[in-house]
């Protein structure tokens, strides 16, 4: 049933505060992250035009790759190498960050900014590329994390490739689902929402994922890989 549209703006106005709200305590809690390197890479973003990820959606990433012991991680759309910072802070000593962006400059400025936080050379593989491309050349369930923030017309589309990277027990990430409450609201019919909404419908009634959405930065949702006849 359709809810009257004051009745939604109030409900989307009340949804936005509360992720406003959750997003700022998880900026609190991440404050002591930040540092020189984030601090440039965010610089270098705002240069090139690039969205990053908030510090609220930074901290749980690290906490999510932390929580599965991620060794191998995809990431589909480096940017200037943010989100790559909080993912390799929660990953294990010797994980290893595969990265893919379509610019291979935002990949040298990621580049730059995991040596100046302190990562080795070797934590991080970078390839250039579309991810519908490149994706396909990773291998079957060698992944603890996939985490998506590329092209958000092609989700559903990351979907079916991510559940084949990731392990049993995996954990699939989606940064940007709530696209500033447009995925709520009924009257907003751009491809993109459209997409984000499929996504969502067809992550909700997957019986392969056990899903959850957090309230952080643009909304990060989450899932993670049943283990077969769970």
């Amino acid at each position: 049933m359709r809810r009257p549209r004051g009745q939604e703006r109030a409900i989307t106005g009340n949804r936005q505060t509360s992720w406003a709200f959750a997003d700022a305590y998880g900026s609190e809690l991440a404050e002591n992250a930040e540092s020189a390197a984030l601090d440039w890479a965010r610089e270098r973003a705002r240069d090139a035009g690039v969205r990053p990820v908030s510090q609220g959606t930074g901290a749980a990433l690290r906490l999510l790759a932390a929580t599965v012991d991620a060794k191998a991680v995809a990431e589909i759309g480096t940017g200037t190498g943010v989100s790559g910072i909080h993912l390799l802070r929660g990953m294990r000593p010797d994980g290893v960050l595969t990265t893919v962006d379509l610019e291979p400059e935002r990949q040298t400025f990621a580049r730059e900014a995991f040596r100046t936080a302190g990562f080795a050379g070797n934590r991080a593989r970078f390839i250039p590329g579309h991810a519908l491309d490149v994706l396909p050349r990773l291998a079957d369930g060698g992944y603890d994390l996939v985490f998506c923030d590329g092209a958000r017309s092609e989700y559903p589309d990351y979907l079916g490739e991510s559940l084949r990277l990731l392990r049993p027990g995996g954990l699939l990430c989606f940064e940007g689902v709530f696209a500033g409450g447009s995925t709520v609201d009924s009257g907003d019919r751009r491809l993109e929402v459209e997409r984000l909404r499929e996504l969502l419908r067809t992550v909700r009634e997957s019986v392969d994922l056990l899903p959850s959405l957090l309230p952080v930065g643009d909304g990060l949702l989450c899932a993670v890989k049943r283990a077969s006849g769970r």
